[in-house]
């Protein structure tokens, strides 16, 4: 375990690595001065024993993206989590705050941090948001047989005007896959990416409502199978390598292993607990 300090040294000795091989591939992966401050974090911290202030995660503000099921007067939603993986889930866990910004006078300059992060992928890279609306379909497997037959029919395909085979896809529901549903990265609303599991209901535990996604966190924004998600501006000016880090991780958080958490919540009443799902 690290301190968040610690991994913030740890992450500029990456950042000065993949700048230095960028400018020249010939260039050492890591000096002798880093190997000396890698070594001596390598050491880490003994377990703490005893309460660890949350880390923030995601402020939203109404205004920039719509947050489903929030409460009446609420325009801004703060979302924190524990830095450590607890017994029932290998991720962290989350809490939501609703608040009315207005509200917020007393701001702290400087929130206090956990003394330890189990993982150093669960401290966030600070980031801002540059939103987005797109529209996005179901999963392939929460469509009907029905509809999933249609997605395969390549004459159906055409008649649209699609020309799904020269995107890459080996068929038209890879297209779909790919192109079309669930979009990757972070996005509030939307539809859930299933795939480690089969689609399944997700009833409030409160009052049995069938809650609605609020808030994807993701381990990257596109990849490999996904780039006609990928943002222009990062296909003409790429952001530079962390050395082990996909380009498109910008928050550097991993989620189980390069998967997404999303959260979702009771639209009958957003202060019941809410639901973590990772996929």
């Amino acid at each position: 375990m690290h301190s968040p300090d610690e991994i913030r040294t740890l992450r500029r000795i990456r950042v000065a690595a993949a700048e230095r091989r960028l400018r020249d591939p010939e260039a050492p992966v890591i000096t002798p001065a880093e190997r000396e401050i890698e070594q001596r974090l390598r050491e880490g911290h003994p377990w703490f024993d005893g309460p660890i202030p949350m880390i923030p995660v995601a402020q939203l503000y109404a205004r920039d993206v719509p947050l489903p099921a929030s409460p009446p007067g609420v325009d801004l939603l703060q979302v924190l989590w524990c830095p450590c993986d607890h017994e029932e889930f290998a991720h962290p866990r989350t809490a939501l705050f609703w608040r009315s910004s207005a509200s917020v006078t007393d701001v702290l300059e400087a929130p206090p941090e956990p003394p330890v992060i189990q993982f150093d992928w669960y401290l966030p890279e600070p980031c801002l948001l540059a939103p987005e609306q797109i529209t996005e379909y179901p999963s392939p497997l929460e469509l009907s047989k029905e509809l999933q037959q249609q997605l395969g029919d390549v004459n159906l395909w055409e008649t649209a005007g699609f020309a799904w085979d020269s995107t890459g896809a080996l068929d038209p529901q890879e297209f779909y896959f790919r192109n079309l549903c669930h979009a990757p990265g972070w996005k509030t609303g939307g539809w859930t990416r299933w795939g480690l599991t089969d689609p399944t209901p997700r009833p409030c535990h409160e009052c049995g409502t069938e809650t609605t996604p609020l808030l994807t966190i993701a381990s990257s924004e596109w990849d490999a199978g996904s780039k006609s998600w990928m943002p222009d501006e990062e296909r003409t000016n790429p952001t530079p390598l962390l050395l082990g880090t996909p380009r498109s991780n910008f928050t550097l958080l991993d989620i189980a292993g390069a998967y997404s958490l999303q959260l979702h919540v009771c639209p009958a009443s957003p202060e019941h607990p809410h639901i973590e799902l990772v996929q």
